[in-house]
């Protein structure tokens, strides 16, 4: 029997394991420590959380032998971890990436956005490519596979021209708009940024979610808009093509597939169909995710999605998001003049 990858996981919140526990347990992963469990090439040897209780369950939960409050009360052994998984807050990822890479793991799997400023998520891929480290990055997209059968549908012009694409997110640019921004950029490729809008704080005072209008190098237009997190989450997308339109809801929870036809009524027009809903039985993204890693450990496969695609949506979305703070009103002088 092969040896097991042994995995250091930063952080043991939401992302490490929590959504799982409000799952079914045969519910496909939302979180990296049943990911990593499922695939059972993979040994969860080591966490890191400096709260105790919420390290203690989830070593319990998820039998992680060794947990740590901190980087510095972990033995400092290089080349102990092949991978190090990091789920903590964003606020501190560009320290834990630092962190892990002293001690020279193979792969970093990294929750988004890799930082929270683009000097240091560039510093980042430059530091994991000087040190021959793998950086994934957990835009969970870039594993779905009706994204991944979308895009070679478009590719080979099944649906013929896009016409126009119409998003909307909320929950802060970089927390939320970072995903759709990666998904756009897989789908259409390099993306320009033609307009900014306003600047709506829905979530988190330093992450507003901000609406934009983009093109792609062919010229097709890209409508970005916000909604409020105070009133629902919301992450859909329309497709509007030369065939008929692709819509995404529910965060890609639920496709839908219209396409056009002769009207039988009106001679001369074409409408669209009701088309075909798909409603997948959960997202397989992560574990599609963590067979990746695998492979890219083993066979020297390519990652799909890298520090170099989380770079891009990431530079995007720091345009925007300077664009928006130009645009703010500034605080007028209330005094008196004398």
């Amino acid at each position: 029997m092969s040896t097991k990858f042994k995995v250091l996981l930063i952080g043991c919140g939401n992302m490490a394991g929590g959504y799982d526990l409000r799952q079914p347990e045969e519910a496909l992963p939302l979180g990296h420590a049943k990911a990593f469990h499922q695939h059972g090439s993979f040994e969860l040897n080591s966490c890191i959380d400096p709260n105790t209780a919420q390290r203690q369950a989830f070593q319990s939960r998820w039998h992680v032998p060794h947990g740590y409050a901190s980087w510095q009360d972990i033995p400092q052994v290089i080349g102990a971890f092949a991978v190090i998984s990091i789920c903590s807050p964003s606020s501190v990822h560009a320290q834990d990436i630092q962190a892990a890479l002293a001690l020279k793991p193979r792969l970093i799997f990294c929750e988004k956005p890799v930082t929270l400023h683009v000097a240091q998520t560039q510093q980042a891929v430059s530091d994991c490519a000087a040190q021959q480290v793998l950086l994934a990055v957990n835009h969970s997209r870039r594993w779905s596979p009706e994204v991944l059968q979308l895009k070679q549908q478009l590719a080979q012009g099944q649906w013929g021209a896009v016409r126009s694409v119409s998003a909307v997110y909320n929950k802060g640019l970089l927390n939320n708009g970072s995903h759709m921004m990666d998904l756009l950029l897989n789908l259409f490729g390099p993306l320009q940024i033609t307009h900014v809008g306003q600047a709506v704080v829905d979530h988190f005072e330093a992450d507003p979610s901000v609406d934009a209008c983009l093109q792609t190098a062919d010229g097709v237009p890209i409508q970005l808009n916000v909604a409020h997190a105070e009133d629902y989450a919301l992450f859909e997308m329309q497709i509007v093509t030369e065939k008929g339109v692709i819509s995404m809801e529910d965060g890609g929870a639920r496709w839908r597939f219209r396409t056009a036809a002769p009207s039988n009524q009106l001679p001369g027009y074409n409408f669209l169909n009701h088309g075909e809903w798909i409603t997948p039985q959960g997202s397989p993204a992560l574990c599609n995710a963590v067979a990746n890693l695998h492979d890219a450990l083993t066979q020297g496969a390519a990652l799909a999605c890298t520090g170099i695609h989380a770079l891009q949506a990431h530079s995007l979305c720091e345009q925007i998001q300077q664009q928006a703070v130009a645009k703010w009103p500034q605080p007028q002088d209330k005094r008196e003049a004398v």
